[in-house]
C-alpha cells in the first residue's frame, strides 16, 4: 500500500479582512450580538454547520467569498465597526480601574475544571462551567485582574445520542485545536511553553494554551503531545474521566500545572479562586514554592497560602466532591509530601476530617477547606447546608457559626438575553442596563415598556424555539432511525400559541425530573385542555456512570412518545449552551423540581428571567431567596419530609394544582386586545427582581469586595519584612495549639437566678486557668442565646473583660444585655483573638464551659 502524506490548505485572508482573526479570537464576540452578526454574514450555512465558531468559519470558507468580501463596501464598514467596539472595549476605564485604584497591586487566579464560553469550545459539562464562564465574561466587563485556569480537553464532554428504546449513550467527537478559538503560548524562543508536573515517578509536559475573553484571559493545559507517554496523553482527552486514577492525574495537572503555567506566563497569583475542589492541589504546589523561595517551614508558607485562597463549594450531592483511597493519591502525590517536608500521614490528613483516619479517603473539598480561608457556598440556603455539612471541621463551633458563608450565583446577561428583549431594554431602560446590570434604578424601568410591545416580543421568541425544536426533531429522529411518519410529524410538534413550558438540566435522580409524570391521566387533562393547553420542551444528559439517570431519560422519552403526548412533550438530545440559550429565550414558564435541599442555586431560571420567561419551582438554591409572590410560583412549600414517596406525591400534586388552577388560566386570560395583562405583570415583576441581583457581575463585584481584596490584604501583610508576619503567626498558633487543653473554666457566677425583664443585665464572673498561655492568648466570651431542646441557637458573643487574677486564675466580667423576651441560655467560651487576618483560626481552637455547655438563667420576661 502506498504511503499518503496528510497535508492541509487553508484559504488566505486579503489583508482588508485580516482583522477578522482578532475579532474571531477573542470571545467578547460571543455576547456582542453586532459581532456575532459579521461571522454569520460571511457565509450563513457554515456559519450554522461549525457551530457558531468563527475560527472553524474562517479555515474553512471558500477563497473566493473572501475575496469578495474583501471589496464588499456594507461588510467592510461592518467589520471597521465592530472592531472599533471590540478596541474601544478593551481600553475603556473599568469598574475595578476606578473603585480600587488605590489597591495594591493584584493578580487573581480563577481555576475551575470546566468552563462553559460557548458551544464553539466544548470545554464544559453543564451548570458548573457555564457558571465559570459567566464569572470570566463579568471578571472581564468589571476589568478585575483575573486570569482563569483550566485543561483542554481533546475530546470535551460526551455527545448525547438517544437510541430507539430512549436510552442514552455516549460519543467523544476530536476536537482539533487548530479550529477552536485559542493560542498556543511560546517561549522565548517561539517554541510551545511547556509545564512539567511530577505525577508519582514521572514527569509529565503540558502545553499551555490562551483563550482571550474580552479584556483578560484563560489558560488552559492539555498534555496530548508527542513528549509525553501514551498514559499521560490521555490525562486530558476527557472532561470528568469515570477512571479514579485518571481523574487524580488530571487534577493535579490543573492544580499543580496551573500555578507553574501562570509563573511561566508571567502571571503568578496573589489570590487563588478555586471553583470547587478540583483545582485544590494548587495549595500544596504555592506552599512548596514559598518554602523553596524563601525558606519558610511548612506551616509558615501554610500561613500566606491560606490566608490569599478562595473557595467556593456548589454541591450538597455528595458524588460532586471527589474523594481517592489514600493509596492511590499516595501513588502520585508522595513526592510533594518530600517537597513540604511533612510525612506522608500529615499529607493525608489535609484531605480528611479525622485526622489519623487511615481508612478515610482523601477529600479534595477538605484539602480546599483546610487550606483556604474564604470559603462560600452558592446561594443562602447553600450556605447553611454546607455550614452542615462540612461543620466536622470545626466540631466545636456553633454550626451558624462554621466560617462557609454564600455569594449566590448569577448570570451574564449579555450572553443569554435575545434580540428581542435587548431592542425593548435599549429602548425604554436606558443604557445603564447593559453597562451596570446591578442598577435597580435601571431596572424599575421595565413597567414602562408598552404590554403589547412585550407581548409581541415573548411571541416572537416562542415562535422561534418552536421552529428550532422541530428542525431538532426531525434531525434526531431522522440519525435514530424512527419510522417516516414519526420523522414527517415532527414538522407539527408543539404549538406556537400554547404555553410553552422547559425543564433542561443534567438528569440527576435529585432533580426529580419525573416528578411531572406521576400522575399521566391528570397530566394528559392538563395538556389537552380544550381552552387551555399546555406543552413542554425537556433536555439534559445523564452522567456516563449515573443509570438511574439515564433511566429517567429513557421513561421520559416512553412517555413523550405516548399518543396523547406525542406533539406536546417533547425531548432534545445533546443539551449544550446553544441549545439552553434558545430554550431560555422562548419558554413561557421554566420548570424546576429538585429535592430541597440539594439544588445548590441552579442559574437557568435566571437566564429565563432576562429574556421574559417566568419561573415554577420548588424552593431551593436561588429561588428560595428570589421568590416574592408576585414573580412567579413556588411549588409547594419548605416544608421536608422524611419519607421521600410522600414528599414526591405531595410536590407533585402542588405542581399540578398550579399548572391546572392558576398558570395556564392566567397566561390565556386575554383582555380584548388579546394581551394576557396579568401575565405580562408577572414577567415585568420577574425582570424587575430577578435581572439586577441575579446577574454574574453583581457576584463578581461581591467576591471582589468580601474575598479578592481581603486576600490580597491578608497576603501582603504575610510578605512584607521577609515574611516576618507569617513567622510569628505561625509560632504564635503553633503554642496555642500546644497549649490549649490547659485552659479550663473553673467557675462561673451570675448576680441572679430569677426571672430577668427586658431592660435588665445580667451580670457574668468566670474564674479560668489558663496553664502557659497569658490573657492576650485568649478571648473570653459569655456565648448566648435562644434556648431550644437544651442548645443555644443563633447564638452570639458578649466579650468578658480580664478584672485580674489570684493564685493561677484569672477573673472575667461580662454582661448580657437582655434585649427580648423568652427562654434563652448561655455558655462561656474561650477562643483566640484575632491574628490580624480575615481566617478561621477562632472557630478552630473552642474551649467552652464544661462539657454541659448551657447554663440558663430562666425566662426573661417582657
Amino acid at each position: 500500500m502506498k504511503t499518503i502524506h496528510k497535508y492541509r490548505v487553508r484559504p488566505t485572508l486579503p489583508d482588508r479582512i485580516n482583522p477578522l482573526l482578532e475579532i474571531a479570537r477573542n470571545l467578547w464576540w460571543t455576547w456582542n450580538p453586532d459581532a456575532a452578526a459579521l461571522f454569520a454574514r460571511v457565509d450563513r450555512d457554515l456559519w450554522r454547520a461549525v457551530n457558531r465558531n468563527p475560527v472553524a468559519l474562517l479555515s474553512r470558507v471558500d477563497q473566493a467569498r473572501l475575496n469578495e468580501l474583501a471589496s464588499d463596501e456594507a461588510f467592510l464598514a461592518h467589520l471597521d465597526r465592530v472592531l472599533d467596539d471590540l478596541r474601544r472595549y478593551t481600553a475603556h476605564p473599568t469598574w475595578y480601574s476606578e473603585v480600587h485604584k488605590e489597591s495594591p497591586e493584584n493578580r487573581i487566579a480563577y481555576f475551575s475544571a470546566e468552563f462553559g464560553l460557548h458551544e464553539c469550545l466544548p470545554i464544559y459539562a453543564g451548570g458548573l462551567g457555564v457558571l465559570a464562564g459567566d464569572h470570566m465574561k463579568s471578571s472581564s466587563e468589571l476589568g478585575l485582574p483575573l486570569a482563569g485556569v483550566g485543561l483542554l480537553y481533546r475530546h470535551g464532554y460526551f455527545h448525547q445520542l438517544l437510541g430507539r428504546d430512549g436510552m442514552q449513550t455516549e460519543t467523544y467527537e476530536e476536537q482539533h485545536f487548530s479550529g477552536l478559538p485559542t493560542d498556543v503560548v511560546r517561549d522565548a524562543a517561539g517554541r510551545p511553553q511547556l509545564v512539567p508536573i511530577e505525577i508519582g515517578e514521572r514527569r509529565v509536559l503540558a502545553r499551555i494554551w490562551q483563550v482571550r475573553v474580552g479584556r483578560i484571559s484563560l489558560y488552559l493545559l492539555d498534555t496530548d503531545i508527542s513528549e509525553n507517554e501514551p498514559a499521560d496523553r490521555a490525562i486530558t482527552q476527557r472532561l470528568y474521566d469515570a477512571d479514579p486514577d485518571v481523574r487524580l492525574r488530571q487534577e493535579l495537572v490543573l492544580g499543580v500545572g496551573g500555578i507553574r503555567a501562570l509563573g511561566l506566563c508571567d502571571v503568578p497569583p496573589t489570590v487563588c479562586h478555586l471553583n470547587e475542589g478540583h483545582s485544590a492541589f494548587l495549595s500544596l504546589e504555592r506552599i512548596a514554592n514559598l518554602m523553596e523561595r524563601h525558606r519558610l517551614g511548612f506551616e509558615e508558607a501554610r500561613e500566606i497560602v491560606t490566608a490569599s485562597n478562595v473557595f467556593t463549594t456548589h454541591t450538597p450531592v455528595p458524588a460532586g466532591h471527589d474523594a481517592f483511597p489514600p493509596e492511590l493519591l499516595l501513588k502520585y502525590v508522595r513526592p510533594y509530601a518530600q517537597r513540604l517536608g511533612i510525612p506522608n500521614e500529615a499529607l493525608l490528613d489535609l484531605g480528611r476530617m479525622g485526622i489519623g483516619d487511615r481508612s478515610e479517603p482523601f477529600s479534595m473539598t477538605i484539602l480546599a477547606l483546610k487550606l483556604s480561608s474564604f470559603h462560600n457556598g452558592v446561594s443562602r440556603l447553600h450556605g447553611s447546608v454546607a455550614r452542615a455539612t462540612w461543620k466536622g471541621l470545626w466540631p466545636d463551633a456553633p454550626e451558624e457559626e462554621v466560617p462557609i458563608t454564600h455569594i449566590t450565583n448569577g448570570v451574564h446577561l449579555p450572553s443569554w438575553y435575545s434580540d428581542e428583549t435587548a431592542r425593548l431594554f435599549d429602548r425604554y431602560l436606558g443604557p445603564d442596563w447593559l453597562e451596570k446590570p446591578i442598577d435597580q434604578k435601571a431596572w424599575s424601568r421595565v413597567a414602562t415598556i408598552p404590554d403589547a410591545e412585550l407581548w409581541r416580543a415573548r411571541e416572537r421568541l416562542r415562535t422561534r424555539l418552536v421552529a428550532d425544536a422541530r428542525r431538532r426533531l426531525n434531525v434526531q429522529l431522522t440519525r435514530r432511525g424512527a419510522h417516516p411518519i414519526a420523522v414527517e410529524e415532527a414538522a407539527e410538534v408543539l404549538d406556537p400559541e400554547a404555553l410553552t413550558i422547559g425543564f433542561a438540566r443534567r438528569f440527576a435522580t435529585y432533580k426529580r425530573a419525573g416528578l411531572l409524570f406521576r400522575d399521566l391521566e391528570r397530566l394528559a387533562r392538563i395538556v389537552h385542555h380544550s381552552d387551555r393547553p399546555v406543552q413542554f420542551l425537556f433536555a439534559g444528559k445523564a452522567h456516563p456512570k449515573d443509570e438511574p439517570g439515564k433511566e429517567m431519560i429513557r421513561e421520559l422519552i416512553r412517555v413523550a412518545e405516548l399518543p396523547e403526548f406525542r406533539r406536546q412533550l417533547v425531548f432534545l438530545e445533546d443539551y449544550d449552551i446553544g441549545l439552553a440559550r434558545r430554550m431560555v429565550q422562548g419558554v413561557d414558564v421554566w420548570l424546576n423540581t429538585p429535592r430541597r435541599p440539594l439544588e445548590a442555586s441552579g442559574t437557568s431560571g435566571m437566564k429565563v428571567a432576562v429574556n421574559g420567561g417566568l419561573n415554577l419551582s420548588i424552593l431551593d438554591g436561588w429561588w428560595a431567596e428570589a421568590y416574592n409572590g408576585e414573580n412567579g410560583w413556588a411549588i409547594g412549600s419548605e416544608e421536608l419530609y422524611d419519607d421521600r414517596q410522600y414528599q414526591d406525591k405531595i410536590d407533585s400534586e402542588a405542581l399540578y394544582d398550579l399548572l391546572e388552577l392558576v398558570v395556564a388560566p392566567l397566561f390565556y386570560n386575554r383582555g380584548p386586545d388579546g394581551l394576557p395583562r396579568g401575565w405580562i405583570a408577572r414577567i415585568k415583576e420577574s425582570m424587575r427582581t430577578v435581572c439586577p441581583q441575579f446577574n454574574t457581575n453583581r457576584a463578581a463585584e461581591e467576591y471582589t469586595r468580601r474575598f479578592y481584596i481581603p486576600s490580597l490584604l491578608n497576603w501582603n501583610w504575610l510578605i512584607k519584612d521577609g515574611m516576618q508576619q507569617a513567622r510569628e503567626i505561625a509560632r504564635w498558633k503553633a503554642r496555642l495549639r500546644e497549649h490549649w487543653n490547659e485552659i479550663e473554666i473553673a467557675s462561673v457566677t451570675t448576680d441572679s437566678d430569677v426571672d430577668l425583664a427586658v431592660g435588665d443585665s445580667l451580670e457574668v464572673r468566670a474564674r479560668i486557668t489558663l496553664g502557659s498561655l497569658s490573657p492576650e492568648d485568649v478571648k473570653i466570651e459569655v456565648f448566648y442565646g435562644v434556648l431550644t431542646e437544651g442548645e443555644i441557637h443563633f447564638g452570639q458573643g458578649a466579650l468578658m473583660n480580664h478584672v485580674g487574677s489570684a493564685d493561677g486564675l484569672h477573673e472575667y466580667t461580662g454582661v448580657i444585655s437582655c434585649h427580648t423576651s423568652g427562654h434563652f441560655g448561655f455558655s462561656l467560651r474561650a477562643t483566640p483573638p484575632s491574628s490580624g487576618l480575615e481566617d478561621s483560626f477562632d472557630r478552630e481552637l473552642i474551649a467552652w464551659w464544661n462539657s454541659a455547655g448551657v447554663r440558663a438563667p430562666g425566662v426573661l420576661q417582657q
